[in-house]
């Protein structure tokens, strides 16, 4: 099998479309169809179904780029580590990210690393959805508490956990009494919130009055005395520390634990381990106050 012809296939898979996969390559539109073209008659298969506006693998194009995808990108990982003495960081680094994350960290997270290893061209999508790794050609992706899976490994390098908070101006109920809160998503009539307080268990009874897409807007509204709110330790610790927000408790539940993860098939390329390691260094005790030093320092 023509390597050529099947790097060039792998590209066209990868951006779903010539002449995307041309631009992104620098390479001529003509020259990429011509190789699948080739590859396709040797391989007496259709690789793709060519419509009008749109191009999609078959089923067997389908299974040829999922088996192979891995096999050349480890090949072109190999290639580099060799030349460049196995120990510099460089090529192309793409990473999802959670939505919050990304918005409170990634910017300095991203800047610093890139001064550090000025040869990564870094690219991150901040994305709260399970990104497919390999379909997507994402070579790290950042996971809160991730369900187990065989295809992926990595290291927890962060923990948080949620707390009920509000604005000192918004009073505690009694016991039983419904309170107004702000909730990130929809909106149920009725909720019952559980959370430890300094005096022992305790039940809210919540009323959402605000549902919001993001968790910065629903700190934003908390600050406003518009209602409590479940937020992460880390994200409310500096209106904690300013009195602008009060803590009524902390969420029952497991802690909040943030994955970096790569795929086990896949070489640890001397740029992932880069980026493992600088998170290391960022978060050495992987702790909410120290994610928010981060982000506030």
């Amino acid at each position: 099998m023509d390597l050529l012809a099947l790097a060039d296939f792998n590209l066209v898979a990868r951006y779903g479309g010539f002449g995307r996969a041309a631009r992104e390559a620098g390479r001529p539109k003509a020259t990429l169809s011509r190789r699948v073209a080739e590859l396709e008659a040797g391989l007496d298969l259709r690789l793709f179904e060519r419509g009008a506006r749109s191009l999609k693998l078959t089923e067997e194009g389908r299974a040829l780029y999922e088996r192979t995808a891995l096999l050349l990108t480890e090949l072109e990982e190999t290639a580099t580590a060799i030349a460049s003495g196995g120990h510099t960081a460089r090529g192309r680094l793409r990473i999802s990210a959670p939505l919050l994350f990304s918005q409170t960290a990634m910017g300095k997270l991203a800047a610093g690393f890139a001064l550090r290893h000025p040869q990564v061209r870094l690219e991150i999508t901040a994305d709260d959805r399970t990104v497919d790794m390999i379909e997507e050609a994402y070579d790290l992706v950042i996971r809160v508490n991730p369900e187990p899976d065989a295809n992926l490994v990595g290291r927890i390098f962060l923990r948080d956990r949620l707390v009920v908070v509000a604005s000192p101006n918004l009073p505690q109920p009694a016991h039983g009494e419904p309170v107004p809160v702000i909730v990130r998503g929809a909106m149920q009539p009725i909720e019952t919130w559980t959370m430890t307080t300094p005096t022992g268990p305790s039940t809210l009874v919540a009323q959402p009055v605000i549902g919001l897409s993001s968790l910065l807007m629903v700190r934003d509204a908390a600050r406003m005395v518009a209602g409590a709110a479940r937020l992460p330790l880390s994200l409310a610790s500096p209106d904690l520390a300013a009195g602008t927000l009060v803590q009524w408790g902390r969420v029952d539940g497991p802690e909040i634990e943030l994955w970096a993860l790569y795929p086990t098939r896949r070489l640890l390329s001397a740029r992932v381990s880069a980026f493992l390691d600088y998170l290391r260094e960022a978060f050495p005790n992987g702790t909410p106050d120290e994610l928010a030093a981060y982000v506030s320092g």
